[in-house]
């Protein structure tokens, strides 16, 4: 294996670059690789080998859990396309995702208490999550709008921090 590879995490997997992936096949890749640079199997190797080896295994976890994480992708892939999602300095979002936000907040407050509710609000906002990443995966996959896709992923961290807001409220009550 070559660490120039490294230059792009979905060759490294041998994937195609785009945002819908096949999971599983990058598990398998993910597998695959790990076997072979596993510490343990370079032991009695030079300490280059050895070094190399480490190496290729912190890459393979990194680009692993990049490309696992539907927003952690999406960065990725506008980066590769010169793209930067400016996540500390462009938090700028439509007035209409922005007053869902606070609808979903004032929910939240206001049933903190009521197990039923939070759960169908959990659902709205599993919904929405998942209609944003479908966003991400057109903006990407077919139209190549990378702006667009930036600005969707900055959504979808909103959306994301949230939903484990919700998560630990619900917890709070069970």
């Amino acid at each position: 294996m070559n660490p120039s590879a490294s230059d792009d995490y979905f060759c490294f997997f041998g994937l195609k670059e785009q945002f819908k992936i096949d999971l599983s096949a990058l598990d398998q890749a993910y597998l695959s690789i790990q076997k072979e640079v596993h510490p343990d199997r370079h032991a009695r190797g030079s300490d280059s080998e050895q070094r190399l080896a480490m190496q290729m295994a912190t890459l393979a976890n990194t680009a692993y859990q990049t490309l696992k994480n539907p927003v952690q992708r999406g960065l990725y892939i506008c980066q590769i396309h010169g793209v930067d999602a400016q996540l500390e300095t462009n938090t700028a979002m439509p007035a209409a995702f922005l007053m869902r936000q606070m609808d979903w907040r004032e929910s939240l407050d206001e049933k903190a208490e009521d197990l039923e509710a939070l759960e169908v609000l959990t659902e709205e906002v599993n919904k929405s999550k998942e209609e944003v990443i479908s966003e991400i995966a057109l903006a990407i996959d077919s139209a190549h709008q990378y702006e667009r896709a930036a600005e969707l992923l900055r959504g979808l961290l909103f959306i994301d921090k949230f939903a484990v807001e919700l998560d630990d409220a619900i917890a709070a009550l069970v």
